[in-house]
């Protein structure tokens, strides 16, 4: 969505704010040529497929494919939430830059005014988010398209949305997990919470207070008869939202863990950018099957991370939060680095007993380039992995790693995970974060009133509040009468100093 600077343009998105709060009350929301094959990639950016089957949801389908993208690779489904279309989530949600980096097509699905007000995918109406009808029958048939279109393998089908597409994402999920091996539901609500537009108010706003057989009962539901295996499920979630509760994000945990048969305490927690702690919940065979994303402070939308960095991507804007990149951080979960899922920092935890975190990890030294780490040995290992940012970025048979490379002035965070004789990498350690010596950013202050603060990037917006970029503080009304003082330290990173600011 496009930031305007004018006074109208300030009045003209107030009032689709205000449209979008009316029909939350409802309860009815959450938030390029024609081709008739694949879309040039890359060059050409998204493009539109048409001719994808009976299409009884109304909805139109983008993808985007990069260049010279091998048959066999994955494919990942993305939906975007209310108000905005595929080309938002295109350009912000950050799946496109990852497509490029790790060899995958992504189809964006969009609905439209027609079908929703507020073109909002209809997560809460059982005649358009079941098995075999309406929206989710249409998404089904684009899976069907892109696998037959780009060579796409079908065991490696991913869905992922914001919001309503969140909640639609869920359904998808619930209906086909002979469809989709993962999921990814950001600031979205349980699969099947509500079956018609009355009861979607409620799911929104207010825990359920179902027992996790109930919230699995649901999922099974969807599609009787199947047994599995089931989608791998990523959740994120802001503790600050106001727009779709928090207590979803606990009911989604309480209804995959559920639906894989296994506990609601979680296997192991680690932290991660961003003020985000990750929870992790094991299968039988010690692999993450559910993984609980929750970011401190943040309000409603997509958690991204633009920059330049290994574990960045995604732009900032409406619903689309400068936290820590979402997309990364569940690709990592699904396996679309190559590691074989379920690493995000520790390695692919499939089979067998898994070797235990690797203690005291600690930053020795820094230069403007490099970084110096040790850490306590484990019993049993052959080897150690060294993540920067959730990406490898070396391995040593010591308890001691050098990372070179570096940029100075800047912070990073690392994590070690122990390998046994059989390759298989244990549990990743607790994050341990560094700076590098060097030309260090000077801090900067602005005073403005918060309509202008986030036009200039210093701070987002959501549900008609505003947020500072970075600590996600909360400014107060987004309008052109509260002013505030944000200070940016480090680069990018603002916090309120209304009561001094020293530069």
């Amino acid at each position: 969505m496009a930031r305007h600077t004018s006074r109208a343009g300030h009045a003209s998105r107030a009032g689709r704010i205000g449209r979008w709060a009316k029909a939350l009350v409802a309860g009815a929301v959450l938030t390029a040529g024609m081709l008739t094959g694949a879309p040039q990639a890359s060059a050409a950016g998204l493009g539109q497929v048409t001719g994808f089957g009976t299409n009884p949801g109304n909805l139109a389908m983008y993808s985007y494919v990069p260049s010279g993208l091998a048959t066999g690779k994955p494919l990942v489904v993305a939906l975007h939430g209310c108000t905005q279309t595929a080309t938002d989530y295109y350009n912000n949600s950050g799946w496109a830059q990852l497509a490029d980096r790790w060899g995958f097509a992504v189809v964006f699905p969009q609905t439209g005014a027609t079908n929703n007000a507020l073109s909002c995918f209809s997560w809460f109406d059982s005649s358009k988010d079941t098995r075999g009808k309406g929206e989710a029958l249409s998404v089904k048939q684009m899976v069907d398209k892109a696998v037959a279109l780009y060579g796409s393998d079908p065991s490696r089908v991913y869905v992922t949305g914001l919001s309503a597409g969140a909640g639609m994402a869920a359904d998808l999920l619930a209906d086909y997990p002979d469809v989709f091996a993962g999921g990814s539901i950001a600031s979205g609500l349980p699969a099947q919470c509500a079956t018609a537009q009355a009861a979607a108010s409620g799911c929104q706003n207010s825990n359920q207070n179902l027992t996790p057989a109930q919230w699995g009962d649901k999922v099974r539901a969807s599609n009787p008869g199947w047994t599995g295996p089931w989608p791998r499920v990523a959740i994120w979630h802001g503790s600050s939202d106001t727009t779709v509760a928090p207590v979803n994000a606990t009911e989604l945990r309480d209804q995959w863990t559920n639906v894989w048969g296994i506990p609601q305490t979680a296997s192991a927690t680690q932290s991660l950018p961003g003020s985000t702690t990750l929870s992790v919940y094991n299968d039988a065979a010690g692999k993450p099957a559910v993984q609980l994303y929750s970011v401190s402070g943040m309000g409603h939308g997509l958690p991204v991370s633009p920059g330049s960095g290994t574990a960045n991507c995604g732009q900032s804007g409406a619903y689309f939060l400068n936290t820590i990149c979402s997309s990364y951080w569940t690709g990592l979960f699904w396996g679309l680095d190559g590691s074989g899922g379920g690493n995000n920092g520790g390695g692919d935890n499939g089979g067998g007993a898994q070797l235990p975190a690797p203690g005291g990890l600690a930053v020795t030294g820094t230069t403007d380039t490099t970084a110096s780490l040790s850490w306590n040995a484990v019993a049993g290992a052959a080897s150690y992995t060294v993540y920067r940012g959730g990406a490898q970025v070396g391995t040593t048979t010591g308890t001691t790693y050098t990372d070179s490379g570096l940029s100075a002035g800047t912070g990073y965070a690392w994590t070690v995970a122990a390998v046994d004789a059989n390759g298989q990498a244990g549990t990743a350690s607790s994050a341990v974060t560094g700076t590098t010596a060097g030309s260090v950013f000077t801090p900067r202050c602005f005073t403005d009133n918060n309509y202008n603060q986030v036009a200039a990037g210093r701070a987002h917006q959501s549900g008609g509040y505003a947020y500072a970029n970075g600590s996600n503080q909360n400014m107060g009304l987004w309008n052109l009468f509260v002013v505030h003082t944000l200070k940016e330290s480090p680069a990018g990173y603002f916090v309120l100093a209304d009561s001094g600011c020293a530069a």
